[in-house]
């Protein structure tokens, strides 16, 4: 399978972004919470990683970025998600498969416009000082009197 088929093909990060099928490392185990009969057979749970530094056929300074902004997310440069919220391992595949690319989606997107400082005006600084008096005001108001 190849493309995006269901949870065993590429990952698609976006229109020019794709983390090979082979560069994604699938863990399984048994999901924790009640679950019957099937509690002790299926490994339902899911853990699919990702060693963001090697991704092939990412520039350079993409991978610089999303490394950047995921910052405490990885250890040792690998990208971790779980999923254990559904009872199929099917849907936990695809659940994780989806999180890893809108994480990735989310790190590599171009940075939104800056900030433009600006000063609060005379007026928001003079009612911000009336704020302030009249507060003062009331809290002496209720001091007791010697």
């Amino acid at each position: 399978m190849s493309g995006e088929d269901g949870p065993y093909g590429d990952l698609a990060v976006t229109d020019s972004l794709v983390v090979p099928a082979r560069w994604l490392q699938w863990r399984f185990s048994r999901s924790s919470g009640p679950g019957g009969q099937g509690v002790n057979t299926a490994d339902s749970r899911v853990e699919l990683s990702l060693h963001v530094p090697t991704i092939p056929g990412w520039p350079e300074q993409i991978i610089e970025t999303a490394i950047g902004r995921l910052g405490e997310r990885l250890t040792d440069g690998t990208l971790t998600i779980s999923a254990s919220e559904f009872r199929q391992q099917l849907r936990n595949r695809e659940a994780a498969r989806g999180r890893m690319a809108a994480l990735l989606r989310e790190s590599v997107a171009p940075a939104g416009p800056r900030r433009r400082p600006t000063r609060p005006s005379r007026g928001a600084r003079e009612r911000r000082l009336e704020d302030k008096r009249q507060r003062s005001r009331l809290k002496q108001d209720r001091r007791a009197e010697d």
